[in-house]
């Protein structure tokens, strides 16, 4: 177990399923990604830091920076976000096709 693992330990099981969701969508976009715990949420790195995700009250924040953000800003419409950060309600679907493309996005951006 790693500390990303713990991180998901902590709440319950139904938020449990949609942490790890959001983990192997990540996983699956980024293979050669290291997972850590930076700024107190789970973090994948890859040349720096590739993307955040932590669970709120009423959503999963994810936290692609600025660039991940702008780049898809025309995607994000039903979706509150802030110049890095995109709101994942827990009440809905993840965007799985849109985590993704997010995700690959970033990467590219990193290992330039």
């Amino acid at each position: 177990m790693n500390e990303i693992d713990n991180y998901i330990l902590q709440y319950p099981d139904e938020l449990q399923a949609k942490l790890k969701e959001i983990r192997e969508i990540i996983k699956s976009a980024a293979p050669q990604a290291t997972e850590k715990i930076s700024w107190q949420m789970p973090t994948f790195y890859l040349s720096g830091n590739l993307v955040h995700f932590a669970l709120h009250k009423a959503h999963i924040g994810f936290y692609p920076g600025a660039s991940g953000v702008e780049n898809f800003k025309s995607e994000l419409g039903e979706y509150k976000h802030s110049k890095g950060a995109i709101q994942f309600p827990l009440s809905k679907p993840l965007p799985k096709e849109l985590i993704t493309r997010i995700v690959e996005f970033r990467v590219k951006e990193n290992t330039k």
